[in-house]
């Protein structure tokens, strides 16, 4: 590949800008799940405790449930004005120092905790979520689902991984990907941290939804907070002995049966008559796994992840050997899908054009009331610093959060174009395209001057790189 000579290389010609995660393995070896599709899923991929809820919602669940070493209030009525009033120092978060070295949450995504947009009326999310809520309890017959759109993101990271059984030295643990408070708090990334301490506390069907985060590529799918749905199915053995199941796999056999036919009519509320196809996956906290994918828009869609509850889980929880379902999917996949919504970052929008068109609550498509020209600028530099050695623990989410840090949802895309190893010291020098676009304006090539400089002066002194 050829090499970058300019440190940053100025696309802008004209005072406007010119328009221009490791799969899973199973213990075979083979990749069985595309982190797409786990980031579909409830729990967690490479690529989301406790009892404590917002007001006005469904209530909190206190037994059973392991909450933060903090007050209960601190965490009550989080609206996005009192996150403000509480980051005017913005090195503290609802009693954590976001300056302390274990901690890798920056203040840009501290302050939109509480801001639940899955709870906003008539919003997209919140439009998916309530079908999808509608659905399982329409089907259900005399155990309904318990319904929690509540449930605190600030999580204990053995809730959030260890309790799945995720691997002690899985990548999905490193802070590279996901956000840690301190070394034994996280920011969920998965509604699935709830799944066990849910279990404990005696309810056997729910959905959980609720917002997730984790450090992520960007462009116009990914987002550091998105949102997702969980649900959970633990059978009785009055529903085994009506269906004639007697030994373990007759049981698991009869769960698999009721998830697929579910989930299928799910598919079906959504998309309509469409074809769909069950693939097999490896998840650490189900066994067996599936897929569900869909043919729609002439392509095959991954639509969400899910399997039975995993023997361990059950067995650490106090549940014996009782045998359930669970399955994770994506608000946003879908709501992208549903409402031919283009850019993941419409979502966070204030702009009453977009907030408008979707006031009936109903699945409409998506109308674009703009297409901003693109301005795109490049920095490259070198990630190891001394010759013939490769020290470097650079990884592009660590730039990706200085860019969104800087820059917001201004950035539209940041991708790597060019990798250089010098022939002689031996030293990997990377560039990467940063394409700014507003969804509601144009830019000016001096305002997005001012923030690649910014840019350009964070990564140096947040990452330890050399600027080419």
């Amino acid at each position: 590949m050829k090499s970058i000579s300019s440190a940053v290389a100025n696309l802008c010609t004209r005072r406007r800008c010119s328009q221009r995660l490791l799969p899973l393995r199973n213990p075979r070896g083979q990749i069985s799940a595309s982190t797409k599709t786990m980031r579909q899923f409830s729990y967690y991929s490479p690529s989301h405790n406790h009892g404590i809820t917002f007001p006005n919602t469904t209530g909190s669940i206190k037994s059973g449930l392991s909450e933060p070493n903090r007050s209960d209030n601190l965490f009550r009525d989080l609206s996005t004005s009192q996150q403000s009033k509480q980051n005017h120092d913005s090195t503290k978060f609802l009693g954590y120092d976001l300056s302390h070295p274990d901690c890798n949450v920056p203040p840009s995504i501290a302050a939109r905790v509480g801001t639940n947009l899955h709870l906003e009326p008539n919003h997209p999310l919140n439009t998916i979520k309530n079908i999808i809520e509608e659905f399982w309890q329409k089907r259900s017959s005399s155990l309904d689902f318990v319904i929690k759109s509540d449930l605190h993101p600030i999580v204990a990271t053995e809730n959030n991984f260890d309790a799945l059984l995720i691997p002690p030295d899985h990548v999905s643990r490193s802070k590279s990907d996901t956000y840690y408070l301190d070394k034994n708090t996280v920011l969920r990334t998965h509604t699935s941290a709830h799944q066990t301490a849910l279990l404990k506390s005696g309810i056997d069907r729910f959905l959980v939804t609720g917002d997730v985060y984790r450090r992520d590529e960007i462009d116009s799918s990914h987002y550091p907070i998105f949102h997702q749905m969980e649900g959970v199915k633990m059978f009785t053995e009055t529903e085994f002995s009506e269906a004639g199941a007697t030994t373990p796999s007759e049981k698991i056999s009869v769960v698999e049966q009721d998830l697929k036919a579910a989930l299928e009519e799910l598919a079906r509320e959504l998309f309509g008559d469409v074809k769909m196809r069950w693939v097999d996956a490896y998840f650490p906290f189900t066994d067996p796994s599936y897929e569900l994918e869909i043919y729609f828009n002439d392509e095959w869609l991954e639509v969400l992840g899910c399997g039975v509850v995993h023997r361990d889980i059950v067995k650490a929880v106090g549940r014996d050997d009782q045998v359930g379902w669970a399955f994770g999917l994506g608000l946003e996949r879908l709501a992208m899908v549903l409402f031919s919504i283009p850019d993941i970052r419409l979502f966070w929008s204030k702009d009453e054009r977009f907030s408008s068109q979707f006031a009936t609550g109903e699945i409409v498509t998506f109308e674009s009331y703009s297409k901003y020209p693109p301005c795109l600028k490049d920095i490259s530099f070198w990630t190891s610093s001394v010759e013939g050695v490769d020290d470097s623990t650079f990884h592009p989410n660590d730039l990706n959060e200085v860019v969104r840090d800087v820059a917001g949802d201004l950035v539209e895309r940041v991708e790597l174009i060019d990798e250089f190893v010098h022939p002689k010291t031996k030293r990997t020098s990377n560039c990467f395209r940063i394409s700014f676009r507003s969804m509601d304006r144009s830019l000016t090539n001096e305002e997005i001057d001012v923030l690649q400089n910014q840019i350009r002066d964070e990564t140096v002194a947040r990452l330890e790189v050399e600027l080419r």
